[in-house]
């Protein structure tokens, strides 16, 4: 076998082992929001729906609190052992998340220990959470030919898009095979068990992933303090985090909320919502790895850019008509157009992110600046918008809280460094000065 065609064989082998564990990663992070709601009433009961669905939502931002820490931790981890590694222990948290969700009693079982539990595996989910993003996007990255840095990025997201798409698909399938109590009583466990048997599978391929060449070359070396992240890449950390929290917004307003939203506050039947993100979901993943394509054509900031002020355009008229006319039509409608903006803009994010932070230090700035994104303005806002929702009773709400961050968004990307480089925006900033750095520039 030629060298060519053995360094093409590496470099799909390590993407698609990449993109298959990090399906189950997010099927199983993202499950636990669309099943809220049935959730609430199994670990926290509670005389007021209100605040059942409260504290919920609340344990689900929970593991958003601590993917920053856990997300830093695997990201040096990454950084230190290789990706190979950090990619195989992530995969194995998860598993034994997935397991406590799983298999725990409901709370008239065995009473304030089960949302004990049940909290306890949501901080696991965000612990490992938090490494994945960083470490799958530098392995990506790091594959990939310098002409199809975009479309290997965008695997991340196709990758994220396809476990919210199974996680959907099985929310559908359980509202529509299971009567409503059995739905309670026992089927909401299903998603979980799933994504159990899953998990095996996936530490296998991870194991057996060959490591990235650009990591190899750093050979020896030492350990890179993390406060020297912070202090040499101040810029960097800061375009990171406003593209990280557009587009969790995106993610967790506008799908993961939507059910929620649709329920509680159109008073929209509960197999609706499902349809819906099932055919906008899809729609994304067919979508991501076109865009990806395109943006190694035309350019990554360039297409974030774009999709970014469409975006802002189309936010109101979209919630006004979602809210003064909630049906099948004008919230499919809604969704697919959303869904195409999603995927224009997230396609070449995660390659704009990697191009920010050089190779010794590449997952733990990936960690830092999508992690925070994601606690402070994704995870977080399910909690906030109930709240707001609560206190306000403003149905457009959702409107206004996305176009604040897709404001800052678009901040970021026009600050990101235009570097023409095989037909793409992957800048390399200057590595730190008292490392050894090896293939730094990429």
């Amino acid at each position: 076998m030629t060298t060519t065609a053995t360094d093409s064989r590496r470099r799909w082998l390590g993407a698609v082992a990449s993109t298959l564990g990090n399906v189950l990663e997010w099927y199983d992070f993202v499950v636990f929001g669309f099943l809220s709601i049935i959730i609430a009433k199994q670990f926290f009961p509670s005389d007021s729906e209100y605040a059942a669905l409260m504290l919920t939502t609340a344990t689900f931002g929970a593991g958003f609190v601590v993917r920053p820490l856990g997300g830093i931790l695997l990201g040096m981890y990454a950084d230190r052992k290789g990706r190979k590694a950090g990619l195989t222990l992530v995969i194995a948290l998860m598993t034994l998340s997935a397991a406590m969700i799983a298999l725990t009693p409901g709370f008239q079982q065995i009473g304030l220990i089960a949302p004990a539990i049940v909290l306890c595996a949501r901080l696991l989910q965000g612990v490992s959470a938090g490494g994945e993003f960083g470490t799958a996007t530098a392995m990506l990255i790091e594959y990939a030919p310098p002409t199809r840095r975009n479309l290997y990025g965008s695997w991340q997201m196709f990758a994220q898009a396809l476990g919210a798409l199974l996680a959907v698909a099985m929310g559908s399938a359980l509202t529509h095979l299971f009567t409503h109590e059995a739905l309670e009583s026992w089927a909401w466990r299903l998603p979980f068990l799933l994504g159990l048997l899953i998990g095996p599978v996936g530490f296998y391929i991870r194991r057996n992933l060959p490591e990235t060449e650009a990591f190899e070359k750093l050979g020896q070396r030492a350990k890179v303090p993390f406060s020297r992240v912070l202090t040499h890449y101040p810029r960097e950390l800061f375009v990171a985090l406003a593209l990280s929290a557009a587009l969790n917004v995106m993610s967790y307003v506008i799908i993961t909320y939507l059910p929620i939203y649709a329920v509680q506050n159109l008073h929209m039947p509960v197999t609706l919502p499902f349809t819906v993100l099932l055919a906008s979901v899809l729609l994304r993943v067919v979508m991501i790895p076109v865009f990806g394509h395109l943006a190694d054509r035309i350019g990554g900031a360039r297409m974030i850019r774009v999709s970014l002020v469409l975006f802002l355009v189309v936010l109101y008229p979209a919630y006004y008509w979602i809210v003064n006319a909630p049906s099948m039509a004008s919230i499919l409608t809604v969704e697919l157009s959303f869904a195409l903006l999603i995927g224009a803009s997230n396609a070449p994010i995660p390659t704009a992110l990697a191009g920010l932070f050089p190779t010794e230090v590449r997952s733990t700035g990936l960690a830092i600046s999508y992690n925070i994104g994601a606690a402070l303005f994704g995870g977080l806002s399910p909690l906030v918008l109930t709240w707001l929702l609560h206190v306000s009773g403003n149905n457009m709400m959702p409107a206004h809280f996305c176009a604040v961050f897709f404001a800052l968004g678009l901040i970021g990307a026009f600050m990101l460094n235009r570097h023409a480089h095989d037909g793409n925006d992957f800048a390399a900033p200057a590595p730190l000065p008292s490392y050894p750095h090896g293939d730094s520039h990429r």
